[in-house]
């Protein structure tokens, strides 16, 4: 009894959800609400020309064919013709009014659903695949969109039901309460194909999106699976997911068939007995054959109603099964946007603090500890350490891609949580050694943060940042598109365009993250050439490997264990830094910065003063 009660509550829970789940499913349509009601008083009318079809069948037969009455024949055929007429054009115009219906909510529903995932904190994005985002705003939504055209079939249908039944009950009532007895048959398939099909659509759109992360992954990272040619790994990995999708579609396939012909096996059974019953009556002359036909075309239509509710029915369980998905996402409390304050950043730069900063990851690991120092105007500020430190998730908390668990961090005197986002970041250029270009033309990317500035403005920055030189012979020039993720340029030449991109954002704040470490020596010259024009009359804050950088700072911080254990200029850190003392000797010894090192103002004393 206690099991009994349990599933019944479990069940209660689902229709709750369920009905949930509708409700704002067709809450996404109420904005059409005027457009709906006409496509459902449409298709309404166009219910009831089949009820008035079959209705005809009657004086068609009794007065055309067996009373022969030629008047007949001047009324009955035009009206036939008209409702047939009529009928198509009442579905003409209810299905374009849902395909608009439904496309403007897809139109809807993806850019909610864009809009809520990009304004997702960075750390959002670290832990979800993109493949499943995409499936999200691409599969699922479109899911949504097909419970109200399904929804206003399903009250067609039933409004087509209401006229049949109200046909079969004129013409002989007591044969049509014994017909009626098989509809709930009918319905059987119709309740447990449905709980299938949710179950298993549910199941078929996690794994479309898993194909969809396995496919980015591998189209993202293809040319590390051409270099260690891993071709047939990943066409197996690949295969693998296809075939799981293949195995969940055609379940659902199967399902979706095993219900219609269910439906159809019990409708015919139906019929036949009906017929069978009604044959009898026609022998013993107690109905007439207009009736008997009239009374059978009703009920043949009848039971296609019945099954198309079913295809409805298929339809509204795969819309909430997206549903699930799509609002579980629009409304996990535990996904916030990041946080936006009220004040503007604006006017000059004077000074970044960092109060007892304290930061940690989602998976407990602490990454930074009590991190305290102030970056002042015109200041070059360098951060050093081993990997893992802790450098880059320090810059990282600049611009606030994460928010510290302790401490504060003061932009010009305030909390950044004070200021609007956007303008806060707008005043902060970010370059990282994961040169990221889009897939748009030179000029574009160059002009990413200002697209409405002119050719001189984008000239100049690909000039500071030394890219005319080489963006002027490409196929295009500034036209050039540069290709998914910049992969028809070399590193250098990507690294170049992102420093530029950062000139032309003119910020008075400037974050360089590892910027050359990927590049080759000749191609980091270049490019640290390019760096220095960036860096000139503006505040840095340089996470470097390279001496060069290093040397020519007006600061260093070194953090080891997420904690600074030194700061102080090169001089200093090299007598009273062990740590540092350790990586410059580390660096200098193993020759690859020899020659840079030598050729800086003061080398030599420097390296006496380490001696």
């Amino acid at each position: 009894m206690g099991r009994d009660n349990d599933i019944l509550l479990i069940q209660g829970k689902e229709i709750k959800r369920n009905a949930a789940l509708l409700k704002r499913c067709l809450g996404c349509f109420l904005p059409y609400k005027l457009r709906i009601i006409t496509a459902v008083c449409a298709m309404s009318a166009a219910g009831l020309c089949d009820a008035g079809t079959a209705w005809l069948v009657k004086p068609a037969l009794d007065e055309i064919f067996i009373n022969k009455n030629s008047s007949a024949l001047l009324l009955i055929p035009p009206a036939f013709l008209g409702i047939t007429a009529l009928k198509a054009s009442l579905k003409l115009l209810q299905n374009y009014l849902m395909q608009y219906t439904g496309l403007r909510v897809l139109e809807q529903l993806r850019g909610e659903i864009y809009r809520k995932i990009i304004s997702l904190p960075l750390r959002f994005y670290e832990e979800t695949s993109t493949g499943v985002l995409m499936s999200r705003i691409m599969n699922d939504v479109s899911s949504i969109c097909a419970s109200m055209p399904a929804l206003v079939t399903a009250v067609r249908q039933l409004i087509t039901m209401t006229g049949l039944l109200f046909v079969i009950f004129y013409q002989d009532a007591a044969l049509a309460l014994r017909a009626v007895l098989f509809l709930p048959l009918a319905f059987l398939p119709f309740f447990y194909f449905g709980r299938r099909m949710r179950k298993l659509s549910r199941r078929g759109q996690a794994q479309t999106g898993d194909i969809s992360a396995v496919l980015h992954e591998i189209l993202s990272g293809i040319r590390v699976v051409k270099s260690f040619g891993m071709e047939q790994r990943e066409r197996t990995r690949f295969d693998r997911e296809n075939k799981r999708l293949l195995r969940t579609s055609l379940k659902s396939s199967l399902a979706g068939d095993l219900s219609s012909s269910t439906m159809e096996l019990v409708g015919g059974i139906g019929i036949g007995v009906i017929i069978w019953i009604g044959a009898v009556q026609v022998v013993d002359g107690t109905a007439t054959p207009g009736t008997f036909f009239s009374f059978v075309a009703a009920l043949i239509m009848l039971y296609q109603p019945v099954k198309q509710l079913s295809e409805s029915n298929l339809a509204v369980q795969g819309a909430l099964a997206g549903a699930e998905r799509v609002f579980g996402l629009l409304d996990d409390a535990g996904l916030t946007i990041e946080k936006n304050g009220e004040l503007t950043a604006e006017g000059e730069f004077r000074e970044l603090s960092f109060d007892k900063v304290s930061f940690a990851y989602p998976d407990g690991t602490q990454a930074l500890r009590d991190i305290t120092f102030t970056l002042r105007a015109g200041e070059r500020l360098a951060l050093v350490g081993p990997s893992g430190a802790g450098k880059s998730t320090l810059a990282a908390l600049v611009p606030r891609f994460y928010a510290p668990q302790t401490g504060s961090i003061l932009f010009n005197g305030r909390p950044l949580e004070d200021y609007d986002t956007p303008s806060l970041r707008s005043r902060i250029a970010v370059v990282s050694q994961d040169a990221f270009l889009f897939n748009m033309s030179v000029r574009e990317n160059i002009l990413y943060s200002l697209p409405d500035a002119g050719e001189e403005t984008c000239r100049a920055a690909a000039e500071a940042a030394y890219a005319d030189e080489f963006i002027v012979n490409l196929p295009q020039g500034y036209d050039t598109v540069t290709g998914e993720r910049g992969v028809k340029l070399s590193g250098g030449q990507k690294q170049r365009i992102t420093i530029a991109r950062a000139i032309a954002k003119n910020a008075p704040l400037l974050i360089l993250d590892e910027a050359t470490s990927a590049l080759d020596s000749r191609s980091e010259r270049v490019v640290q050439q390019a760096l220095d024009n960036l860096m000139r009359g503006r505040t840095s804050m340089v996470i470097a490997h390279r001496l060069s950088t290093i040397l020519c700072a007006d600061r260093i911080l070194v953090l080891d264990g997420g904690r600074i254990t030194g700061q102080g200029s090169h001089a200093e850190l090299l007598l009273s830094c062990p740590l540092y003392a350790k990586l410059y000797e580390m660096q200098f010894k193993s020759g690859g910065e020899n020659s840079e090192v030598a050729a800086l103002p003061g080398a030599s004393g420097l390296r006496s003063a380490h001696s």
